[in-house]
């Protein structure tokens, strides 16, 4: 009797199969949910302002090099295009690699730190603080909208007004690069049109010679002729 299994035996295997089958559906979750994670996360970095790379990366305008770096390095791995079910997953990929390595660029992060901080001093002076107020300012608390989202606003339409002054002055450069182009190119066809003339005018010289000899002989020969008439 006691070798066979007894009733307790069995009935105690049973929850084993129940617990895999609950964890095999948690895992299964715990995918999905990752997966809407990601393309959570790619849409958001199509919505971010492309012309400031702090926004695309989700980082404050105070972050250090290494916080910056990290970041990117998470979210990167995060929305991988081999992880990311989202169809515009290299997309946002190469969005997320600009902004790094723009915050990455000493000059361009101080160009854009300057035009952020100059958007900080025009909102603390339309709320009559001084520009040294911190953002810890007890003044600052409270604001609707907040501090952080005024910050953003103005320095979003500073940078698209940067972003335009160097569109124009692009456009500028190449007409002003177009017009000393076109300049050359007149002046080698002007060079071209004389060369050509003096080749012509060299290669007509026997031509000229000939037609000369011809004429002064037909001239010398008329004079004789009136010389004989007026003897005769």
């Amino acid at each position: 009797m006691s070798g066979q299994p007894t009733a307790s035996t069995s009935t105690s295997k049973a929850p084993v199969k129940n617990d895999t089958t609950d964890v095999d559906i948690e895992k299964l979750l715990s995918r999905e949910a990752s997966a809407f994670q990601r393309e959570v996360e790619v849409e958001r970095i199509f919505k971010a302002f492309k012309l400031n790379p702090y926004d695309v990366l989700d980082v404050d305008e105070t972050a250090t090099p290494e916080e910056i770096k990290k970041k990117y390095r998470q979210t990167s791995l995060f929305i991988h295009p081999d992880k990311c079910p989202h169809e515009r997953a290299p997309e946002a990929f190469d969005l997320l690699k600009k902004a790094e390595i723009d915050l990455s660029d000493k000059a361009k992060r101080e160009e854009l730190d300057a035009i952020i901080n100059q958007a900080r001093n025009l909102i603390l002076k339309s709320l009559d603080l001084p520009i040294t107020t911190t953002s810890s300012d007890p003044k600052l608390q409270g604001l609707s909208p907040s501090f952080k989202v005024r910050l953003r606003a103005k320095s979003k339409e500073l940078l698209i007004e940067e972003e335009l002054r160097r569109r124009k002055a692009i456009k500028l450069n190449l007409a002003n690069e177009g017009l000393e182009a076109r300049k050359k190119e007149e002046e080698v066809a002007s060079k071209k049109r004389k060369a050509e003339e003096e080749q012509a005018w060299e290669a007509n010289r026997d031509q000229r010679i000939d037609s000369w000899r011809s004429f002064s002989n037909n001239s010398s020969k008329k004079k004789k002729k009136q010389k004989i008439a007026i003897l005769g």
